[in-house]
């Protein structure tokens, strides 16, 4: 069980109810999903929380390091959970985005050498399997 409360105590965060709830919400559903998109997932167990929480807490959760803002497809903010460097996949008809777990040796290119990478991203854009298989 992942102590979400230590979690927060640790990156110099306050706790309240509001950022312990996105947190797990996070952790617990790997949709890439939009602040929007994680609002209406808790309004109804938290009539209370105002999506300016939502952003302001997934402002600061993307300062201190425990998420990743991804605005790589299209003009959407989209946020998630894992920070370990992978790949995205973004199906052009259901919309989701995948996590591949793949690294790649581009980044050991000679084109490279003597450079220090900070940081990565690829994205790749086509029709997920589950969408394909209900074409066929």
């Amino acid at each position: 069980m992942i102590d979400f409360k230590k979690i927060l105590k640790e990156h110099g965060i306050p706790l309240s109810l509001q950022r312990i709830k996105i947190l797990e919400y996070l952790h617990n559903f790997k949709t890439h999903p939009t602040a929007d998109m994680i609002y209406q997932a808790l309004i109804e167990e938290m009539p209370m929380l105002s999506k300016t929480t939502v952003y302001n807490t997934l402002k600061t959760f993307t300062e201190k390091g425990i998420l990743t803002a991804l605005s790589i497809f299209e003009n959407e903010v989209r946020y998630e959970y894992n920070t370990v460097p992978h790949i995205h996949f973004k199906c052009v008809k259901c919309n989701k985005i995948y996590d591949i777990s793949k690294t790649y040796d581009c980044l050991k290119n000679e084109e490279l050498e003597g450079h220090k990478v900070l940081e990565h991203h690829i994205n790749l854009k086509g029709i997920c399997k589950s969408c394909r298989d209900s074409e066929e």
